[in-house]
């Protein structure tokens, strides 16, 4: 049993903004962001494109949701196509996290993404009121000043508050819980993927154990789930109990850092040589993150999605090296070689990859054999330093001039979208 006096008893708010993309474009055509029906697509021209936002009713009535083509809309007058405007999202975004400042100091804003917050309120009560009070405030501030709607889940750590956000409040609007409510409200949960950070494969291997429900995983032997899942194990065990010790602006689930990219290709690729291309740019965009952060990873991960035409599938894999790395053609080797390994000849729609096992840049050793190492990571940073200076587009490798290269392409959007 845990004992919960011993934890921590804070008051923290995590609040999402409800279909943030598809709300923001329905206020800016001037209709009701709950009643109205859109969906916002990445190119109106392209019936493949992808639906990057849909309003709730979008979803309710007509099934379409993130990640639905645009041949999958059915034709209703009522149903407005738009198309992104990503900066503007992103300076909406900017005003509301200001709606935070006003109750609360910059320091106990967490953003956690565009479109969801951690702010932890525990100075403020003696001022504006109760967690639930302010949590009322702030909402009817953000739907009378951009009548976009938003939900609030409110909990002593960050897990509970996003818990009580994704269980209950996206229901309610606003909702409250307690390490009281834990076996009460939490304990149920099943299917397991429904608990956040728990994803279909964790969930696959639990359902293996015996553990189909929240509850069953609360009460599971702690040393048989770290000797299955290592500190993950750990961290499943305790979140099944409510309990996290993370302080507002550190992530959740400290230890699954990685840098990584996903992306879904504007076309079906065929061809080894131009899948090779979008590979080699997307590791240079992965290494480029790293970089940013100074850290080197041992672990490449990397997996391609087939087309939908040839129904779908595709593989994930990962691979540890024994030099952490941050350089460019280093990640790109590792690619190429689970590509080869894994990849059927199918036609290619999406291609993802990771860099994890992180340690500190300047960790990294000399190999005694390799005398070009060093300048191939120093070359790696003046490319980046160029590109900050330029812009994205200012230094592009020759791949990606080529009629399957995507990077020219998407140095003129805003988070991957049309500004």
């Amino acid at each position: 049993m845990i004992d919960y006096n011993e934890m921590p008893r804070q008051q923290i708010l995590c609040i999402d903004m409800k279909s943030f993309y598809a709300s923001c474009a329905a206020v800016m055509e001037g209709l009701d962001p709950l009643e109205s029906y859109i969906a916002v697509v990445g190119d109106r021209d392209r019936q493949g494109s992808i639906v990057l936002a849909a309003s709730p009713r979008m979803k309710k009535e007509f099934g379409i949701k993130t990640g639905s083509r645009m041949f999958e809309i059915p034709k209703d007058p009522r149903i407005h196509l738009l198309e992104p405007k990503m900066a503007t999202y992103l300076r909406i975004s900017t005003e509301i996290t200001r709606v935070f400042h006003r109750y609360v100091p910059k320091e106990a804003i967490h953003t956690y993404s565009v479109d969801e917050s951690f702010v932890k309120v525990d100075g403020a009560t003696n001022i504006w009121g109760d967690a639930t009070t302010i949590a009322r405030k702030m909402k009817n501030d953000i739907e009378r000043e951009f009548q976009l709607p938003c939900a609030i889940g409110i909990g002593p750590n960050m897990l509970l508050s996003k818990l009580c956000l994704d269980l209950e409040a996206k229901k309610k609007g606003i909702a409250e819980w307690t390490y009281k409510d834990v076996q009460n409200k939490l304990w149920p949960i099943s299917p397991l993927r429904e608990m956040w950070g728990i994803g279909r494969q964790v969930e696959k291997t639990l359902n293996g154990m015996g553990i189909f429900n929240v509850g069953q995983l609360a009460r599971y032997d702690l040393q048989k789930l770290e000797k299955k899942f290592g500190i993950m194990g750990n961290q499943l065990y305790h979140h099944a109990w409510g309990i996290d010790l993370s302080e507002i602006g550190a992530p959740i689930m400290a230890g699954q850092i990685s840098f990584g990219k996903s992306q879904i290709l504007l076309r079906d690729y065929k061809e080894e040589e131009e899948i090779k291309h979008v590979i080699l740019e997307m590791c240079e965009e992965v290494a480029r993150r790293a970089r940013t952060h100074r850290k080197a990873g041992r672990t490449i991960s990397f997996g391609v999605g087939y087309s939908q035409d040839e129904f779908g599938g595709g593989f994930y894999r990962s691979r540890t090296i024994g030099q952490p790395t941050n350089v460019t053609m280093d990640i790109y080797r590792i690619c190429l070689e689970l590509f080869h390994e894994y990849y059927t000849g199918k036609t290619v729609r999406q291609i993802s990859m990771a860099i994890g096992n992180l340690v500190e840049d300047n960790q990294l050793q000399l190999n005694l054999f390799d005398f070009k190492a060093d300048k191939r990571r120093e070359l790696g940073y003046v490319v980046d330093s160029i590109r900050r200076r330029y812009g994205s587009g200012s230094l592009l490798r020759a791949v990606s001039y080529t009629a399957a290269g995507t990077a020219k392409h998407r140095s003129k959007l805003v988070g991957g979208h049309k500004m």
